[in-house]
C-alpha cells in the first residue's frame, strides 16, 4: 500500500496486527511480553479496541530499477540470516535446529565477508509533530485576505537560497553482517532526532562464536554485538561489487541482493498499542 498512490491516505490509517509468529520483534514494543501465546494474542486484540496509538518509522529501499520496498522493522545482509533461513530444515533436531544450522553453515569457505561500500548522512533534526485534527475554516474575510498576500508576494523577485552541499561520509565493508534497522524497537516518543540503526558487524568472527551468536540472532536478528561498528544515519546508499551474490532480508522476506538507497521515512505510519506500553515508553524517557 505504501508504494501505491494512495500513500498519504494509507500513512494516516491506524494500524492493528495480531502476531502469530515467533519472530517478530515488533510485537514486543507494542503489547506487553508473554510467554502465553494465547495471552500475547488477547493483548494485541485488546490493544486495537482500546485505541491507542504510536507512530512508527518505515524504511524506503530502492534499487537501481526495482520499485522501492518498505520495512518496519529493517534490512539484513550477511551469514546470519543466511543461516538463519535454513533452520527449519533441520526440525527433526528439536531445540538442536537453530545451533545445528549455523553450525553446518561454517562449511563453507571461512571467514564468510561480505564486501562493498556505504555512503550515509547522519541525524536530521525531528520536527514537531503535525496536530492529527484539521484547524477549522478561517473566516471569508482571512482567506481573502491570505490570498491576496499570497499573489502580491510571488509577483516579487525571489532571490533562491545556497543549498548547503549534504555532507555524506563514505566507509569501505568488509564484513560478517550488515543490519540497517529502524529505531521501533526501542521507540522513543521525545527523542529529537530521526535516524537509523546501522550495525556493521566484525568479520574476525570465530566458528565457536558464530554459532553461539546464531541462537541470539534469532530472537534479535537487528542485535548489534559487542565489537561491530554502530552507525546513526537518516540516509544510506549500499554499494555492492559487481556480481555480488546472495539476498537481503528485509523484514524477513528474502530479496536479491543489489545496490540500494535506503531512507529513513520518520513516523510514516501510526500502529496501535497497548496503553501499558505507550506509557511505559513516555515514563522512560522522562527518566
Amino acid at each position: 500500500l505504501l508504494s501505491s498512490c494512495v500513500q498519504a491516505v494509507f500513512s494516516k490509517i491506524p494500524i492493528g496486527f495480531i502476531p502469530l509468529g515467533k519472530t517478530c520483534t515488533l510485537s514486543n514494543t507494542l503489547y506487553p511480553e508473554s510467554t502465553n501465546q494465547v495471552q500475547h494474542i488477547t493483548n494485541a486484540t485488546l490493544a486495537i479496541l482500546k485505541g491507542e496509538t504510536v507512530p512508527l518509522d518505515v524504511l524506503q529501499i530502492k534499487g537501481e530499477k526495482e520499485q522501492p520496498v518498505f520495512a518496519v522493522t529493517g534490512l539484513r545482509w550477511g551469514s546470519y540470516r543466511d543461516a538463519g533461513v535454513k533452520v527449519s530444515k533441520y526440525w527433526y533436531l528439536g531445540p538442536l535446529k537453530t545451533k545445528a544450522a549455523h553450525f553446518f553453515s561454517t562449511f563453507k569457505e571461512w571467514p564468510q565477508k561480505r564486501q562493498g561500500a556505504l555512503m550515509y548522512l547522519g541525524p536530521t533534526e525531528r520536527p514537531p509533530e503535525e496536530p492529527e485534527e484539521n484547524p477549522s475554516r478561517p473566516p471569508l474575510y482571512v482567506r481573502i485576505y491570505r490570498r491576496l498576500r499570497s499573489y502580491w508576494a510571488s509577483r516579487q523577485k525571489v532571490i533562491p537560497k545556497e543549498v548547503a552541499p549534504e555532507d555524506w561520509e563514505e566507509l569501505k565493508l568488509s564484513t560478517i553482517e550488515l543490519s540497517i534497522a529502524t529505531r521501533n524497537r526501542q521507540l522513543d516518543l521525545t527523542r529529537t532526532e530521526d535516524f537509523m540503526d546501522i550495525c556493521v558487524e566484525a568479520d574476525t568472527v570465530s566458528k565457536g562464536q558464530f554459532v553461539n551468536r546464531g541462537s541470539q540472532k534469532m530472537r534479535d536478528p537487528h542485535m548489534c554485538p559487542e565489537g561491530s561498528q554502530c552507525i546513526q544515519a537518516s540516509r544510506c546508499i549500499l554499494q555492492l561489487p559487481e556480481g555480488t551474490e546472495g539476498s537481503f532480508g528485509i523484514d524477513n522476506e528474502e530479496y536479491e541482493a543489489m545496490p540500494v538507497e535506503v531512507k529513513l521515512l520518520p513516523r510514516k505510519l501510526r500502529f496501535f498499542c497497548d496503553p501499558r506500553m505507550r506509557e511505559q515508553m513516555l515514563r522512560a524517557a522522562v527518566q
